[in-house]
């Protein structure tokens, strides 16, 4: 019943898909991703938090302050391939922008720094506005994360400077996410 209540909304209000899983992930996983950042001692000196599951390829925005984090976003994101990982830790929101990529024949949008080179930036497009490569959920990247651009957007719009910008690994003995809740939608 509530899957025929979705797509009827789905239908009714022409969601993005991509808007319409992410919804749906925040109100079904905000106590995993609450529980887990909670518990795993992470601050920040805003009000904001932003945790990278990279196994889950899930960008989560967290509200509140230490040990009380609630989770207000999940979004979908691609992250850097084998050869050129997405670097792990903690890191801080840095520099932001509107858009990059002109010389090299493509253009990425709202494009927020979390370390160095390495960014939150929307897909990326052609010159003349389409969609160059629009894939989520995938290792495909050069080490930045990857968004649609409406949520690179909301992340560029939202969350301050000197956000802190916890990206998980996988090492063994390292944090390590058991049973991630992968791909549900």
């Amino acid at each position: 019943m509530l899957i025929n209540i979705l797509k009827n909304i789905y239908r009714a209000t022409k969601l993005n898909t991509t808007v319409l899983s992410d919804f749906l992930l925040v109100n079904s996983l905000s106590s995993y991703g609450e529980s887990f950042v909670n518990n795993s001692n992470l601050s920040s000196t805003t009000n904001y938090l932003i945790w990278v599951d990279t196994q889950s390829f899930k960008v989560n925005i967290f509200t509140g302050k230490k040990s009380n984090w609630k989770l207000i976003k999940s979004y979908s994101c691609s992250i850097g391939k084998p050869t050129t990982p997405t670097p792990k830790g903690t890191f801080y929101i840095g520099i932001k922008g509107y858009s990059f990529g002109y010389s090299h024949g493509y253009v990425c949008y709202y494009y927020s720094q979390f370390k160095n080179d390495y960014l939150f930036h929307s897909i990326l497009y052609n010159l003349d506005g389409t969609i160059k490569d629009g894939r989520l959920g995938m290792k495909i990247s050069n080490g930045c994360i990857r968004l649609a651009k409406v949520n690179a957007k909301w992340i560029y719009d939202n969350v301050p400077a000197k956000t802190t910008v916890f990206i998980n690994w996988n090492k063994k003995g390292e944090f390590k996410l058991m049973n991630s809740p992968n791909n549900i939608l």
